[in-house]
C-alpha cells in the first residue's frame, strides 16, 4: 500500500481537490515530474499540460492546468493553477466550437485590448487541444 500525502489543486474558480492520494505528476516547465510521500522541497511553475493524480490504487484522475506553480512543501503539495479542469469535463465538440468563437473575435475585435484578449483565449484553448492530443 503506498503511502498517502495531502495534496491540493486550486484554480481561480474553485478548490478541484484537497485529499490525500499516493502520487501526482505535474507538467512542469522543465518537464513532467511525479511526487510521491516525503518528496524534496522544491516549486516549480507549470505549462499547459495533464496533471495525473493517483489516489490509493491503481487509476489515475486527469486534470487540464494551464499556468501557476506547484509547491511541494513538508505538509505535501499544492499546484495553484491559472485554469484546471477536469479532463472528463471536456468535449471535443465543445472545444472546436470555442475556438471557432475565438478565431471570429480576434477577426472582429476592433481595438488592439479586445484583439489581444481574443488572442490570449484562442491560444489557451489551443493549449488545451494540445495537451488532450498528448494525453
Amino acid at each position: 500500500m503506498a503511502e498517502l500525502f495531502q495534496f491540493e489543486l486550486v484554480s481561480p474558480e474553485r478548490q478541484l481537490l484537497s485529499e490525500q492520494v499516493s502520487e501526482v505528476v505535474v507538467p512542469g516547465t522543465e518537464g513532467e515530474f511525479g511526487v510521491l510521500k516525503d518528496h524534496a522541497l522544491f516549486m516549480s511553475t507549470i505549462t499547459p499540460g495533464i496533471l495525473k493524480v493517483r489516489r490509493d490504487g491503481d487509476s489515475w484522475d486527469e486534470y487540464f492546468v494551464r499556468g501557476g506553480f506547484a509547491d511541494v512543501a513538508a505538509g505535501g503539495l499544492t499546484v495553484l493553477a491559472e485554469q484546471a479542469v477536469p479532463v472528463g469535463e471536456i468535449s471535443r465538440e465543445q472545444l472546436d466550437q470555442a475556438i471557432k468563437n475565438a478565431e471570429e473575435d480576434v477577426a472582429d475585435a476592433k481595438d488592439d485590448a479586445t484583439k489581444q484578449r481574443a488572442e490570449n483565449t484562442l491560444a489557451q484553448l489551443k493549449d488545451v487541444v494540445e495537451a488532450l492530443n498528448k494525453a
